[in-house]
């Protein structure tokens, strides 16, 4: 097994965006990622990768970065490092399909590292359905469960906790989605290395393209109207509000003078908010609500 360094690690995470650009283009058929290479001021750079009205997805990135420099103090504190100078890369990605039948998905996975020695992995992928349909939910997380039970039998139950925590809209009392899993400061230990980590994080990026684009093929023709359309734009919203509010990765890329265009690139191309929102008994966006609550156990639903 090799050495864990940021040169591998940066290396392999591009080349995973390649290939999760590629995968999305073909399940697609019609939309083709725009590049757009930056640097940053303070150190370091990236490459953003744009797909806009495509067949598909109407707004999406897969955008890679490398970054280093100097952290800001409050950033330290709240990393809770001696170090100040840091590196960190990553793989991040957001998709907002057109149709409200096919779901919005999220992934991230990075690597992290400060001059006083201190390196981990943090990452996760969650999914959020406009319309949850609890089979396919079941599908999603018995895939992430697959993952996690190859390196360790003790990550799935762990890290789904810590993505129902993480994904949560505390103002509005509602999960984001279905969740799935999130993780952080993932670091050797007496029991674990730094590669075995390393190994769990590239699976997880790896499952990304096969998972998300049999959910685009299977959701893609399914018939919609007005109604699931306004009720997209309005969940959209709650989507906007979780990751200016609350989301880790936009506050540490905006507080570390990362490029604003690409870190808010996870933002929808159109959303809605309705005044006082109560969906109608019974319905399709009723059922869908009462299901955005932590610990569900989507493996056994079905």
């Amino acid at each position: 097994m090799k050495t864990v360094d940021r040169f591998v690690v940066t290396d392999w995470f591009m080349q995973l965006q390649d290939r999760i650009c590629s995968a999305l283009e073909k399940a697609d058929g019609k939309g083709v990622f725009e590049e757009e290479l930056w640097q940053r001021p303070g150190g370091g750079g990236g490459r953003t990768r744009v797909i806009q009205n495509a067949h598909i997805l109407e707004k999406g990135g897969v955008n890679f970065s490398q970054v280093h420099g100097i952290l800001p103090e409050k950033i330290a504190l709240a990393l809770q490092v001696k170090g100040r100078d840091f590196f960190a890369t990553g793989v991040s990605i957001v998709l907002h399909p057109f149709s409200p039948m096919v779901p919005i998905i999220h992934m991230n996975v990075r690597y992290f590292e400060v001059s006083s020695g201190e390196k981990w992995f943090g990452g996760g992928i969650d999914l959020t359905p406009i319309y949850v349909d609890p089979k396919q939910a079941h599908f999603f997380h018995k895939e992430l469960k697959h993952i996690c039970d190859l390196h360790h039998n003790e990550y799935y139950a762990q890290f789904k906790h810590w993505a129902d925590d993480y994904f949560f809209i505390k103002h509005r009392n509602e999960t984001r989605g279905i969740g799935g899993i999130f993780f952080d400061k993932l670091a050797e230990t007496n029991e674990i290395t730094l590669a075995q980590r390393f190994e769990f994080v590239k699976d997880v990026g790896n499952t990304f393209a096969p998972a998300y684009t049999k959910l685009m093929e299977e959701n893609k023709d399914l018939k919609y109207g007005k109604q699931e359309k306004q009720f997209q734009l309005m969940r959209r919203g709650r989507y906007v509000e979780f990751n200016l509010v609350y989301d880790k990765g936009t506050k540490f890329g905006l507080e570390t003078d990362g490029r604003t265009e690409s870190i808010l690139m996870s933002m929808p191309p159109e959303a809605n908010w309705i005044y006082n929102f109560v969906p109608i008994n019974n319905s399709k966006e009723a059922q869908t609500m009462a299901l955005l609550t932590k610990g569900i156990d989507w493996i056994s639903i079905v």
